[in-house]
């Protein structure tokens, strides 16, 4: 009796984790699909994608492993955006501190901020006119405190209007805690951020990723309860809560006190957990409308959209949960090719969990595939469920999802096998697509060429 209970049990709780991390497993853990060195849609990755990455930087010194991008728009006085440049978080010492994946073994080189600026039909006029285009700057931290370590994940920046500075906010995986470090950077100088303020908060203790709803106030994800610097314990915990796909992760919304160079009143005016019990969330985005919140969580590979209320900064219920073929990583809402569409959603991840892991331990020759997709919404009559979808790229997603959902399909952007001595790009975590150009920007967690721009 006993053993068939124990039985029983043992069947109940794989149940359990097969029902809330099977996709996850499936498609992550158990299968290693055979990726080519690139692809991207609509275009020739051989001729069409090359790494951002000076061959002539020193490693230590270089744009490479790269967590985060994101687009600083500028507008001009009439509120059009004119120019965009992309703003990166890398650092090259992750393999040597990463407090989500580990090791946490040494926390003294410093990772960065970095500036590229695409080529652009027409002169800038609101950026730097000095600042060549095409190339990554490395960005300088002006006021920094000389004591405080720096190692980016997630960033996001306020748009500039009329030339005016933005605020800039990045997750600060420091050694002694995670923070949020407030800058300020002007399209006059754009190489040099200036520091305001370190934020400290329990609503961002393992905070991951950033999306700003005004210039002093922002969403925060927050991808563990338990976190790899606990003692003991953070060996472990950590990568079971991952695997077992516990939603013990949350969402927070901080608003800031305004700063004034005089002000000793405390920087956050208000924190609220604007919604628990998620597993592993990683990305977070805000739509253009405000209305909706997409969050990636990663270990149940889905993208979670909540509605949205503006007005409180409520995420009121969830409005869909969509499968992705891979563990999602970093995700941006982006004009939809289609004029008439929605926005879509594209998302960056790990098409193979275990390798992820591998290049994080230092295993030699360990790499680990890139994989992003859009997360397109139907329209009017395309409102069913289809199997044949995503059928141009060499793996589609269609391979590992049966169909497609009620109200959105899947298409993919990006793929490479990562094995950059054979022209492959590994680790995506971020991509953006520019509106205008449609060219893909995919940052890489563990590229040695940092990010690649892709120009179909």
């Amino acid at each position: 009796m006993i053993s068939f209970r124990l039985f029983t049990s043992i069947v109940i709780i794989l149940g359990l984790i097969w029902q809330r991390s099977g996709d996850l497993i499936k498609n992550s853990i158990l299968i290693r699909s055979s990726f080519p060195d690139g692809y991207v849609a609509g275009g020739n990755y051989a001729s069409d994608c090359t790494t951002v990455r000076d061959p002539k930087d020193k490693q230590e010194e270089s744009l490479s492993s790269c967590e985060d991008e994101t687009f600083w728009e500028l507008h001009d006085d009439q509120g059009k955006v004119v120019e965009r440049a992309v703003i990166l978080s890398c650092d090259p010492a992750r393999r040597t501190w990463n407090t989500v994946m580990g090791p946490l073994r040494n926390p003294d080189p410093l990772g960065g901020l970095w500036l590229y600026v695409p080529e652009a039909k027409t002169k800038p006029t609101i950026l730097d006119t000095r600042l060549a285009t095409h190339k990554a700057h490395r960005i300088a931290l002006k006021d920094y405190p000389s004591n405080h370590d720096f190692h980016p994940l997630g960033i996001e920046i306020w748009p500039s209007h009329a030339g005016n500075a933005s605020n800039l906010y990045v997750v600060n995986h420091a050694r002694a805690g995670t923070v949020i470090e407030h800058f300020v950077l002007s399209p006059s100088s754009p190489t040099e951020a200036r520091h305001i303020r370190t934020l400290h908060s329990g609503h961002f203790h393992s905070a991951n990723g950033l999306a700003l709803t005004s210039p002093d106030a922002f969403y925060v994800s927050n991808d563990h309860l338990i976190t790899r610097r606990m003692p003991i314990i953070g060996h472990f915990l950590p990568l079971i809560e991952s695997v077992l796909g516990l939603p013990l992760g949350f969402v927070s919304h901080v608003t800031l006190n305004k700063h004034m160079s005089t002000d000793s009143t405390s920087p956050i005016a208000k924190a609220t957990f604007a919604k628990l019990f998620i597993p592993f969330p990683n990305g977070v985005s805000v739509s253009s409308s405000g209305t909706e919140v997409a969050i990636a969580s990663t270990s149940i590979s889905k993208v979670l959209i909540y509605e949205r209320d503006p007005s409180t900064n409520a995420l009121k219920y969830e409005k869909d949960a969509v499968t992705v073929p891979f563990a999602p990583d970093n995700l941006h809402f982006s004009p939809s090719s289609n004029p008439s569409s929605g926005e879509e959603i594209i998302v960056a991840g790990h098409p193979n969990f275990p390798d992820i892991t591998k290049v994080a331990g230092n295993l030699t020759g360990a790499t680990s595939a890139s994989w992003v997709v859009a997360i397109v919404p139907k329209e009017g009559q395309d409102r069913k469920r289809s199997r044949k979808f995503d059928m141009d790229a060499p793996v589609s997603t269609n391979s590992k999802i049966i169909m497609d959902g009620d109200n959105w399909t899947l298409h993919t952007l990006f793929q490479s096998n990562g094995k950059e001595s054979e022209g492959g790009f590994p680790g995506s975590t971020t991509a953006l697509r520019h509106p205008e150009t449609r060219a893909l920007y995919v940052a890489g967690l563990y590229a040695n060429g940092g990010m690649m721009e892709c120009k179909p």
